[in-house]
C-alpha cells in the first residue's frame, strides 16, 4: 500500500512583524493564501525511515532526519507508539528555500500520508498540534485555503476568500535563510518602537470581496526591507513585474521568491514573460489561489 499526499505552496499577501521575544521568535500577524504550486509527498511501508527527493533542486533538500518529512514522521510514530519504518519519497515542484513553505508543505504532507498508511485515525486537532511543533509554517500547509496566523504564525483563523487571485512567481537564484532574514529585520529595527502586529482590515475585506485592486493596495510584507537589505538585486525583479503590469508586488514571506498580483489569467502570463525576458529572475511561475491544503490523491 502507498499513500500520496498533494500539498500547495503560499505567499503571504499580508507579513507584519513584531519585537523579537525574549524566546527568539517574533509575533505575526501573517495573512496566508495557498496557492497552485504543488509537492506530491509518497509514504510506502519500509524497513527503516528513508527520505528521496526529486524535482526541481531535488539537490538541495535534506533527506536526513532534519528534513521537516521525517521529523513529521517519526512525530508521529511517537504518539503512537510505532517505529517510523516508512519511506516517505518527496516530489518538488514548490520553489526550495523561496519563502514559499515547500518544506512545511512536505512537513504537512508528511504527516497526513503516514497517518492515513498507518491508519491511526488521529484527530485533525492532533494533527495541526503535531504541525506546530514541527514548525510555525507547517499548520497552515495542512489547511490550505487562506488563514490569518497570529503567536509566531502557528495559530490560525480561517478567512473567506470571495474569488480567484492570480499570481506570477519569480525565482531567484541561490535562496534565502530565514534566520538571518529574522535577524536583519532585527538590526534594521534596532532602536525603533516596533508596533504589534495587526491584520489590515481593508486587506482581509478585500480577500473577502475577492476584489484584486484593493488587494493589490493593501499587499505589505515587513521582512522585504531585511530581504532586500540581504539581497539588493530583488528590488529589479520587483520593478520587471510591476512596469510588466502587475497590479501588486512584494518578496514572498523570507524571499528570494517575489510575488506578483495580476489581474486575470492572460495578464499573469505577460508578466510571467516579461519576467523571464528581464534577466532578473531565473524562472517565473504562474498559479492562482485560494488553494486546498494538504489532501490524499
Amino acid at each position: 500500500m502507498t499513500v500520496t499526499v498533494r500539498v500547495p505552496a503560499k505567499v503571504n499577501v499580508q507579513l507584519a512583524v513584531g519585537a523579537a521575544r525574549p524566546d527568539g521568535f517574533h509575533d505575526l500577524a501573517n495573512v496566508f493564501l495557498a496557492v497552485g504550486l504543488y509537492d506530491e509527498i509518497t509514504a510506502t511501508p519500509a524497513e527503516e525511515l528513508r527520505i528521496t527527493c526529486e524535482g526541481p533542486d531535488a539537490d538541495q533538500v535534506p533527506l536526513d532526519h532534519s528534513n521537516l518529512a521525517a521529523r513529521a514522521a517519526i512525530e508521529l510514530a511517537r504518539r503512537y507508539g510505532r517505529t517510523p519504518d516508512v519511506h516517505i519519497h518527496i516530489a518538488k515542484d514548490i520553489p526550495v528555500a523561496g519563502g514559499m513553505a515547500g518544506g512545511s508543505a512536505d512537513g504537512a504532507g508528511a504527516l497526513l500520508a503516514c497517518d492515513a498508511l498507518w491508519g491511526t485515525g488521529a484527530t485533525r486537532e492532533e494533527l495541526l498540534e503535531i504541525c506546530a511543533e514541527l514548525g510555525s509554517d507547517v499548520p497552515f500547509s495542512l489547511v490550505g485555503g487562506a488563514a490569518l496566523g497570529t503567536g509566531r504564525g502557528e495559530k490560525l483563523t480561517a478567512l473567506e476568500v470571495g474569488g480567484t487571485f492570480y499570481w506570477v512567481f519569480a525565482l531567484a537564484d541561490g535562496g534565502l535563510s530565514t534566520p538571518a532574514v529574522f535577524r536583519e529585520f532585527d538590526r534594521l529595527t534596532e532602536g525603533t518602537e516596533v508596533p504589534e502586529p495587526v491584520a489590515s482590515p481593508e486587506l482581509l475585506d478585500a480577500l473577502a470581496k475577492g476584489d484584486v485592486h484593493a488587494l493589490a493596495a493593501s499587499l505589505v510584507n515587513d521582512l522585504q526591507p531585511a530581504a532586500l537589505s540581504l539581497r539588493p538585486s530583488l528590488a529589479d525583479t520587483l520593478d520587471a513585474g510591476t512596469a510588466a503590469g502587475a497590479l501588486g508586488a512584494l518578496v514572498s514571506g523570507s524571499g528570494p521568491t517575489t510575488a506578483f498580483l495580476c489581474e486575470s489569467a492572460e495578464a499573469a502570463e505577460k508578466v510571467a514573460e516579461a519576467l523571464r525576458a528581464s534577466g532578473t529572475c531565473r524562472a517565473a511561475r504562474v498559479a492562482q489561489g485560494a488553494a486546498v491544503g494538504a489532501t490524499v490523491v
